[in-house]
């Protein structure tokens, strides 16, 4: 019954995730290059800042739905190499463990964007609006 009930607004839950992660990801970006409430601001050209280019840029792209599919792959790939490089650090024992590292939501972001990188912008994105329409006609 609950999922009869859910199952229409299966495509306004997608865009309320990929704007809110897409937001929220972005002002990682907005941080580290602007230093935006935060003590920390890497300098420019640094792989920290790159990071930080690539979540401001990335961030955007996916909350607005466009080129969804690479930039998605592009965060998802980002947040993968943050855990790994900075958080992981490839220690067993207790570091193994993401809520001993604090890399929760850099892994949660990795794999969150590679789902999005799969299924692209969904219903209420540009990339649908820049979609041409289906056509009446198929060849075979």
């Amino acid at each position: 019954m609950l999922a009869r009930l859910l199952e229409p607004k299966v495509d306004i839950a997608y865009t309320f995730l990929r704007v809110m992660a897409g937001l929220l990801f972005e002002f990682h970006g907005v941080q580290k290059i602007f230093g935006v409430l935060t003590n920390i601001q890497p300098p420019v050209g640094t792989q920290l800042w790159f990071g930080g280019v690539i979540e401001l840029t990335t961030g955007t792209l996916i909350a607005l739905g466009a080129f969804t599919h690479q930039a998605a792959f592009l965060a998802s790939g980002t947040m993968a190499v943050a855990y790994l490089q900075f958080h992981w650090r490839f220690h067993f024992g207790a570091r193994f463990f993401p809520v001993v590292n604090q890399g929760e939501p850099a892994l949660l972001y990795s794999v969150l964007f590679l789902y999005m990188a799969c299924q692209g912008g969904g219903r209420w994105s540009i990339d649908a609006r820049l979609r041409p329409p289906p056509s009446a006609y198929e060849e075979s």
